[in-house]
């Protein structure tokens, strides 16, 4: 059984969740020194990271985003720690393609003078 276990149902389809896994990954390389794998398929990818003490697995699908990892014995009492920046990490970027999508056009918004 995983030590983290996260899922976050989303309404995306796979091309922009796909995105927005390639940013997590990207992300989770710089800010923590994961090494990232992406594996595409016809209709789900996995990203498999790891580094020392941590090993996992975020599975992109057209409707959601399942992550499993295991951590060691040392990291396991920063569980509580590391699965917080996990799921900030991953809703930020889900509220941000959130807001993106949601943002009012208002290119053509019509206005009228008064006269």
């Amino acid at each position: 059984m995983p030590d983290i276990a996260l899922h976050r149902p989303h309404r995306l389809g796979l091309k922009r969740a796909r995105e927005i896994a390639w940013k997590w990954a990207e992300d989770a390389e710089a800010k923590f020194g994961m090494e990232c794998t992406v594996e595409e398929g016809d209709d789900e990818d996995v990203v498999h990271f790891t580094r020392s003490g941590v090993n996992g697995t975020l599975l992109v699908r057209s409707d959601a985003f399942e992550l499993a990892a295991k951590l060691s014995f040392l990291l396991g009492a920063f569980q509580k720690t590391i699965e917080g920046e996990i799921e900030k990490n991953l809703d930020g970027l889900l509220a941000a393609e959130h807001k993106r999508v949601k943002a009012p056009a208002t290119a053509n918004k019509s206005v009228r003078k008064k006269t």
